[in-house]
């Protein structure tokens, strides 16, 4: 495995892939939601489906797994990233991500229709903005 520097891959890159690179997590915390759904891992898995075309983003894998008594985890692998849910029916709450990168991507919608679907009556979304350092000026540094 050959192992490459940050400079020498941003190095590869033409202009054009350097603008055009544009990402955003979405954290979604679902309360409230429909107890049924969230132990669900069929309606889960079809959701989670749905909402990943929606973001305009392609499917490479799904994968889920039913915890005894009860909760759901499912993962969409996308090309452009990914879609994760867990869920904790016994409290009625669900964790979201949304991670997509490229310029035609609508993480949003997809957002807005796990929402719905979870008939969740609260909701908290926060929009965490990714960019590589080719992207942003001398705002980065190193946390130690």
């Amino acid at each position: 495995m050959e192992i490459y520097k940050k400079s020498q891959i941003l190095s590869s890159l033409s202009n054009e892939q350097k603008l055009s690179h544009q990402s955003k997590h979405l954290l979604l915390e679902l309360y409230r939601c429909d107890r049924e759904k969230l132990n669900d891992e069929s309606f889960l898995r079809c959701i989670l489906n749905r909402a990943a075309k929606l973001a305009n983003a392609t499917i490479l894998n799904l994968i889920s797994n039913k915890f005894e008594p009860h909760g759901v985890t499912a993962i969409a692998l996308l090309a452009e990233s990914h879609i994760s849910i867990h869920t904790w029916p016994e409290s009625n709450y669900s964790a979201v991500d949304i991670f997509t990168c490229g310029k035609n991507m609508m993480p949003e919608l997809a957002s807005q229709y796990l929402i719905e679907s979870l008939m969740a009556k609260e909701h908290s979304l926060r929009v965490i903005e990714r960019n590589p350092p080719s992207a942003v000026s001398k705002q980065i540094r190193t946390v130690v």
